[in-house]
């Protein structure tokens, strides 16, 4: 597993959102991205984070970010996840994996005491230009979008 240090130019991808539009980050340039890698919709670590997101959203979208939700999940999950939790913000699906082994969120983690393969809950923070500013592996999804706005000098 590869993973993607500051300064590296942020892979593209081609992925669908919750309403299966395609989305790619080469489309997305002169703006910057927030992009978080989740394991699972509807999971209660990741309820907790993109909960935290949707309300970080105002700070973040007045900074000047977006934010963009991936996970394996297919977009009628995405959906379902979207409007049961009231998330703003889209969440991309990428159930072949191809955006997250590109990023380095695909490999070996330990979960109950047992070393399993799966997502690494990981968040990149990618500048107008497609380059790399933050890359954050093995996130708590506890205050972990409150230190992001710390780190990214917004007001928490």
């Amino acid at each position: 597993m590869t993973r993607l240090d500051p300064g590296a130019e942020a892979p593209d991808f081609a992925l669908v959102d919750q309403d299966e539009r395609e989305v790619t980050l080469s489309g997305l340039r002169g703006t910057r991205l927030i992009l978080f890698f989740y394991p699972a919709a509807m999971t209660p670590g990741c309820t907790t984070e993109a909960c935290d997101f949707r309300d970080s959203l105002a700070p973040l979208q007045a900074a000047g970010y977006r934010v963009l939700g991936i996970s394996r999940d297919l977009p009628e999950k995405l959906r379902e996840f979207r409007a049961r939790d009231g998330l703003t913000y889209d969440l991309l699906s990428d159930p072949e994996r191809v955006a997250h082994e590109a990023y380095g969120v695909w490999g070996e983690k330990v979960r109950d005491g047992e070393t399993v393969m799966g997502v690494i809950r990981s968040t990149f923070v990618v500048d107008e230009e497609g380059r790399i500013v933050e890359a954050l592996y093995n996130v708590d999804p506890d205050g972990h979008v409150r230190a992001l706005k710390q780190m990214l000098a917004l007001a928490v």
